[in-house]
């Protein structure tokens, strides 16, 4: 409803104090024209917002104008009560003040809100965590937590993902989960990056500011990161003809199943993987219960890693007794 898109305008310019039509638009996912005529109606209804031109500039309330708006719709309490995720508030040591604030939240609200609330924590509850306990190492969390509060830069070693280890200094902008895993986004060498928080260790404090990027937005800048990763990632299909038994492992262990179709007594199935090795790794896993048909040039890989599989696991000897044996007969 337009009322509401209005109301969620006002908020955000509030919170943020200038945005661009742009970043209302996306926000708000409608088109700019529609903001720009969204912008004309809260004037003519007397709302002082300003629209500055130039780099930096965007639409802003005039200084010092608070909207006051206190009615929340039913949907928004029940967004409100499972809209928290209480292992990452207890990862960043928020849990007994999140617990005190929707306590306070509660009294405050009418009868029929809290009818709505408790609808909604009866019926709905998120959790973030995987299946398998992660074992992340999470005790470079606090330190980066300090820096970030404190504006300061800080200094930590760091493992990439091939295993190099080296020194980082970096300007701390924010912190994200990403499911159970969190991330610290920092600015290093003028560059954005993204650092997993479980593989930083020996973290420190410094005593210099952190520099924080004009007009940054957080969440913004996550999805643009997240989307480009998407792209980049490697997709490599494979066909497999397996036995009826292996299609419990494909979902249980999360494979991407592209397509799935009987053969009678077996199944064949089309995969999506990262890697050539990823390919070969999943027909040798499962021995005679698969056979890989495409990619062709692949099933060369298969045969020879399982030959060298046979060498590895033969008894001791087993080739000398075999070569005896020949010679004998």
């Amino acid at each position: 409803m337009r009322a509401d898109r209005l109301l969620s305008i006002m908020l955000l310019l509030e919170m943020h104090e200038r945005m661009t039509a742009a970043d209302l638009a996306r926000r708000l996912e409608v088109s700019e024209r529609t903001i720009l005529r969204d912008m004309e109606a809260l004037s003519a209804a007397g709302i002082p917002v300003m629209a500055e031109r130039g780099v930096g500039g965007g639409w802003r309330l005039i200084e010092g104008y608070r909207p006051r708006l206190t009615g929340l719709t039913a949907e928004e309490v029940q967004s409100l009560f499972f809209s928290r995720s209480p292992a990452a508030l207890a990862e960043l040591g928020f849990k007994e003040a999140s617990e005190s604030a929707w306590l306070k939240l509660w009294s405050s609200l009418g009868e029929h809100a809290r009818e709505q609330a408790t609808f909604v924590q009866k019926r709905i509850l998120i959790d973030s965590s995987g299946w398998r306990d992660s074992s992340q190492a999470l005790t470079a969390l606090p330190k980066l937590i300090e820096a970030l509060w404190r504006s300061r830069q800080v200094r930590f070693e760091y493992e990439s993902a091939l295993n190099e280890r080296g020194e980082r200094l970096v300007h701390p902008l924010g912190l994200v989960a990403k499911g159970s895993t969190w991330y610290l986004v920092a600015s290093r060498d003028g560059e954005l990056r993204s650092y997993r928080v479980s593989r930083a260790s020996q973290v420190v404090v410094e005593a210099d500011d952190a520099i924080r990027p004009e007009g940054f937005d957080l969440a913004k800048y996550w999805e643009e990161s997240s989307n480009r990763f998407r792209e980049r990632l490697p997709e490599v299909y494979a066909t497999y003809r397996i036995d009826p038994g292996v299609m419990r492992w494909i979902r249980y262990r999360g494979w991407r199943l592209v397509e799935q179709v009987d053969e009678g007594e077996r199944i064949r199935v089309r995969l999506r993987f990262d890697s050539d090795e990823e390919v070969v790794q999943f027909a040798l896993a499962y021995g005679g219960d698969v056979e890989l048909i495409e990619p062709a040039d692949l099933r060369e890989a298969v045969r020879e890693a399982a030959r060298r599989t046979v060498d590895k696991h033969s008894p001791p000897n087993s080739a000398k007794g075999a070569a005896d044996t020949q010679g004998g007969s």
